[in-house]
């Protein structure tokens, strides 16, 4: 069950359901909203919506439009129990240890018999969600794993918990479903692991123009603050990006962008349309590009540098910047 919600965490939902359809089981998105969407841009493949229906026209919705939902919470049931039109596929979701949605695990038989005998539940399965699956070294995640079996012994239905970090870590969790997410971008959904390691390759290449190349004097400052000075007469280099695009505002010292094939640091603040970058020792001419992640330098890298997570990267890139598919 590949995730795409979230615009397939920034590289847009309906190319990725068209690139993936064929080599999945169902696609996983949040909202119901990220369901139709999908449905109207003509993809068949099953649809999972994990935070399950808000109002009941959301349960005609499914039906209509054969999407499965997550049933999480009790104005959820009501909602089933007062549904008088064509049944839908559902899943019950427990919380095993991540205390954020779902029923308590010692309700799941009670619920999995009633919502077995509704006649507006076609099918049933169940599903849950590790909370810290990313650490290695948690004991939290065997420990979730024992409620699963636990909590769903002898219950003929299918079980899915497993997230990327599981997928790759921690292969007793498979279960009957997988859900990657994060990995499918390819970025490392483990700590300390970097995506190399597991083989996996991006998705996502950012990439922006050098729109200018300026000579500084020694002790010239650059930026907003002027929280940058040239240590001695140089070139920089403005390249048309920013915090209005996605790039993280908050980089710190370290960051780079790739130009040319070379690493060359960032240097002042970002702007909300330009950062600046070091060009001494560097070949480069207005209208090069530079690769701010992406192939030769990993999002979890950049993400690093700015006390963040590749996924709010992805998910921050905004509407204003060109998505280029490739076949």
């Amino acid at each position: 069950m590949a995730v795409i919600k979230s615009l397939a965490y920034g590289h847009g939902a309906v190319p990725v359901a068209q690139a993936l359809h064929d080599v999945v089981d169902a696609f996983a998105v949040a909202r119901m909203e990220e369901a139709v969407t999908l449905r109207d841009a003509g993809v068949r493949t099953p649809l999972v919506v994990l935070e399950g229906p808000t109002c009941g026209a959301h349960l005609e919705t499914a039906f209509k439009l054969d999407l499965q939902v997550v049933i999480h919470h009790e104005h959820q049931l009501a909602l089933l129990r007062d549904y008088a039109d064509e049944p839908v596929d559902c899943w019950i979701k427990f919380d095993t240890g991540m205390h954020r949605l779902g029923f308590p695990p010692a309700r799941v038989r009670e619920l999995f018999a009633e919502l077995s005998r509704l006649p507006d539940v076609a099918s049933l399965r169940l599903m849950s969600h590790f909370a810290c699956a990313d650490d290695l070294s948690d004991q939290s995640t065997p420990d979730q794993l024992q409620c699963l079996h636990q909590a769903t012994a002898g219950l003929e239905a299918e079980r899915s918990i497993a997230n990327s970090a599981a997928v790759l870590a921690w292969p007793d969790s498979h279960a009957d479903w997988v859900r990657p997410g994060l990995m499918l971008y390819g970025a490392s959904p483990v700590i300390g692991k970097t995506a190399a390691h597991y083989g996996l390759r991006p998705v996502m290449s950012l990439r922006a123009p050098l729109i200018a190349i300026n000579h500084l004097q020694a002790g010239d400052a650059v930026g907003y603050g002027a929280t940058w000075r040239a240590p001695e007469a140089m070139p920089i280099g403005a390249v048309g990006i920013g915090y209005g695009d996605g790039y993280p505002r908050h980089v710190g010292a370290g960051a780079q962008v790739l130009l040319n094939g070379q690493r060359v640091p960032v240097i002042g603040r970002v702007s909300m349309d330009t950062l600046t970058i070091d060009l001494r020792g560097i070949k480069a001419a207005v209208g090069d590009v530079a690769t701010l992640w992406g192939e030769g330098l990993p999002a979890d890298e950049v993400a690093g540098w700015a006390n963040t997570i590749a996924y709010t990267l992805f998910c921050g890139v905004t509407a204003r910047v060109q998505r280029c598919y490739k076949d």
